[in-house]
């Protein structure tokens, strides 16, 4: 759910996500500050989505001819999380257009009942050779459906 510029954006229970993974902290995910750099979290969004699309067979990194490029991304902070913590990330699908998708990610520590940290991020898919857009192809337009 995308928060109006006028609310605060909220935590998340875990019934607004469809799909699951688990992440593993590293040590060098921690800050001087004690806790996951921002940074990290944007990594964790990337791999969380693009490790499910690949698992379910709607992504080839090295040899398929359409590949997703990020055009946009966001984050909102709840709480903190560190190594050695254990964390979720849960994903849907928020939109779905000819070219591009919407993900929402909620990071939860392993076990709590609300996100930790929330965003999203735009993938656009694009030819690889030519970068410029083409339609979602159906295999992975199907398992984007199933995100929803």
């Amino acid at each position: 759910m995308t928060p109006s510029p006028t609310t605060r954006p909220e935590p998340e229970p875990r019934s607004a996500y469809r799909v699951f993974r688990g992440i593993t902290t590293r040590w060098m995910d921690n800050d001087v500050y004690g806790h996951v750099n921002n940074v990290v979290y944007y990594s964790w969004f990337d791999t969380a989505v693009n490790a499910h699309l690949i698992e379910r067979g709607a992504l080839d990194i090295h040899g398929g001819d359409t590949i997703g490029l990020v055009v946009e991304t966001q984050c909102n902070y709840f709480a903190p999380l560190a190594f050695p913590q254990q964390v979720e990330a849960g994903l849907r699908v928020a939109r779905l257009g000819a070219s591009s998708v919407r993900y929402e990610v909620g990071l939860f520590a392993a076990g709590e009942p609300l996100t930790a940290a929330r965003g999203h991020f735009v993938h656009v898919y694009v030819d690889r050779a030519s970068r410029r857009p083409v339609p979602v192809p159906p295999a992975l337009r199907a398992v984007l459906q199933e995100m929803q």
